[in-house]
C-alpha cells in the first residue's frame, strides 16, 4: 500500500499540488483505515488529507481517476446454471479465482499493488507504453489467467466452456484497462512536463512585458517561491539558534568527568534579521519589476519585519504607509496608479530624488540597513549626483543596486550606472522572478 500512495502523492506533487510529509503520513494512516475495496471512501478519506483548496481539489479529481479506477473491471462474477456459485477450479490463477467470484475488492488491491511493482508512474515517452504494459501483465499474472482460460477450454464440458468465455470476456476488458490505465499515465507524465515546463519559462520572463492574461500564474507562481524562501530561512534560523559546538568550554568543563564529555557546551552568533529601505524607480520602462520586487518583499514580512519603501521619478515619496494600511494586492495597485501620492511623473532624476531622499528620510539608516535600489539609472542627462549616492552608502550595512537592463546596456546613453557603481556593495541585473528569488534569498542568508 506504501508504494501505491508514494506513487500517487508524487504525481500529485508533479501536478503542482504541495503534500507535505504530515499530510502524507495523515494519507497512509487513512488509507489503512479505509482500504482499496471501495473507491469513494477512499477518494473522500485521501481528498481530505492531501487537497487543500479548490484548484488543487481539481487536481486531485483528475489524478486519483488515474490510479483508482479498477473496481468496474470484476463485474459481478460468473453465475452457473440456476445462479449457483461458482464452482473452485483446481490450481487456478488468483486472477482466475478472483474473475469467477467477482472479488472487486481483492482484485482492485491486487491492481493497484501490481501498478506500484510495475512503477508505471516513471513511464516518459511513447515508446515505453509496450514496455510498461509487457511489465505490468506480468506483475499481473496474466500468463497464469491465460493458461486457466486454454486448461477449461480443453475440458470441454458446458460449465467449463462457459468459464472460458466469461474468464475470455473479463481477460480483455482487463487488457483494456491496462493499455487505457498506460495511456493516461503518460498524458499525465506530459501534463506534468508542461507545467513544470510552464513555471520554469515564466521564472525567465523578463517581467517588463508580462502580459495581463499571465498575471495570475505569476502570482502563483511568487506565492511558492515565497513559501519556499520563508522555509529556507526557518530551517537556518533554527540551526543558528541551536548553535554549534563550543569544543574549548566542553573539553574544561569534562576535566570534572574524568575526560568525558558528558556536559556539551555550545556557543551560537546572534544574527539580526534584516532591515530593508526600499528605492524604487517607477518609471514606465522598470513599473511592472518594481511590482513584483515589492510583491515578493512584502510577502516575507514574517523574516522581513522592518522594510521601508520609497518610490521616484522626478522626485522621491515615502510609500510605505500604504502597506501598512492596506492589503499587499490593494498596495500595489494603488502604488501603480500614484492616486493620492505627491510623486511628479514628469523626467526620471535619479540625483534630485537620492538628495531627496537624504533631506528627508536619512534618518531611517542605520548599520543594520541594507538599501536596495531598483531602477536603470537612465537619469535624462540629469547631474547624477554620485556625493548623495555614497553618502547612503557609507550610513547603511550595505547598498544593492538591482538594474532590470543586461549588463551590456550600463553606462550606454543616458545610463549613469557605471557613475553609481562605485558605491554599490552589489550590483545585480535582475528583470525575471528568478533574479528576484536568487536576491531575496542572498538578503536572507545574509542576515
Amino acid at each position: 500500500m506504501d508504494r501505491i500512495l508514494e506513487n500517487f502523492i508524487t504525481t500529485l506533487r508533479r501536478s503542482g499540488v504541495r503534500v507535505s510529509v504530515a499530510e502524507t503520513m495523515d494519507a497512509l494512516r487513512a488509507a489503512e483505515l479505509s482500504g482499496y475495496a471501495d473507491r469513494r471512501i477512499l477518494k473522500d478519506f485521501l481528498s481530505a488529507s492531501l487537497a487543500k483548496s479548490l484548484p488543487e481539489k481539481e487536481t486531485f479529481e483528475v489524478c486519483f481517476r488515474h490510479y483508482f479506477s479498477f473496481n468496474d473491471v470484476a463485474g459481478e462474477g460468473f453465475s452457473g446454471e440456476n445462479n449457483a456459485p461458482p464452482p473452485a477450479v483446481q490450481g487456478a490463477a488468483f486472477l482466475t479465482q478472483a474473475f469467477l467470484a467477482g472479488d472487486g475488492g481483492g482484485l482492485t488491491i491486487a491492481f493497484n499493488e501490481a501498478v506500484g511493482r510495475a512503477d508505471i508512474g516513471s513511464i516518459q515517452s511513447p515508446t515505453q507504453k509496450g514496455l510498461y504494459t509487457q511489465r505490468l501483465f506480468q506483475e499481473l499474472g496474466m500468463e497464469a489467467l491465460n493458461r486457466d482460460i486454454r486448461r477449461l477450454a480443453e475440458e470441454g464440458g458446458q460449465e467449463t466452456l462457459a468459464q472460458a468465455r466469461f474468464l475470455e470476456m473479463m481477460r480483455d476488458s482487463l487488457i483494456q484497462k491496462v493499455r487505457s490505465l498506460i495511456q493516461r499515465q503518460l498524458d499525465l507524465y506530459a501534463r506534468q512536463r508542461l507545467n513544470d515546463l510552464s513555471e520554469g519559462s515564466m521564472k525567465n520572463m523578463h517581467l517588463s512585458v508580462v502580459d495581463t492574461r499571465d498575471l495570475a500564474r505569476i502570482h502563483s507562481i511568487v506565492q511558492r517561491m515565497v513559501k519556499q524562501l520563508k522555509d529556507r530561512y526557518s530551517r537556518r534560523q533554527k540551526a543558528a539558534r541551536r548553535g554549534h559546538l563550543d569544543f574549548k568550554k566542553t573539553l574544561r568543563q569534562s576535566i570534572t568527568y574524568g575526560g568525558l564529555p558528558f556536559d556539551i557546551h555550545r556557543k551560537s552568533k546572534k544574527t539580526d534579521r534584516p532591515e530593508i529601505v526600499a528605492i524604487c524607480d517607477v518609471s514606465r520602462s522598470v513599473s511592472n519589476v518594481v511590482r513584483f520586487f515589492l510583491l515578493v518583499v512584502y510577502s516575507l514580512n514574517e523574516v522581513i519585519p522592518r522594510i521601508r519603501s520609497f518610490t521616484f521619478c522626478s522626485n522621491l515619496v515615502e510609500v510605505s504607509h500604504l502597506f501598512e494600511k492596506y492589503p499587499l494586492q490593494e498596495a500595489l495597485t494603488r502604488l501603480k496608479s500614484g492616486a493620492g501620492l505627491p510623486i511628479l511623473m514628469n523626467r526620471t532624476d535619479y540625483g534630485s530624488s537620492f538628495c531627496d531622499f537624504l533631506d528627508q528620510y536619512s534618518d531611517c539608516l542605520t548599520k543594520r540597513s541594507t538599501v536596495i535600489i531598483l531602477g536603470d539609472a537612465r537619469n535624462n542627462y540629469w547631474n547624477p549626483r554620485t556625493e548623495a549616492l555614497r553618502f547612503i552608502s557609507e550610513r547603511c550595512r550595505r547598498l544593492i543596486w538591482l538594474n532590470p537592463e543586461t549588463l551590456s546596456l550600463w553606462g550606454s546613453g543616458d545610463s549613469d550606472m557605471e557613475a553609481y557603481l562605485p558605491y554599490c556593495t552589489i550590483a545585480r541585473e535582475c528583470n525575471t522572478l528568478r533574479h528576484l528569488e536568487k536576491v531575496v534569498e542572498y538578503l536572507l542568508r545574509k542576515n
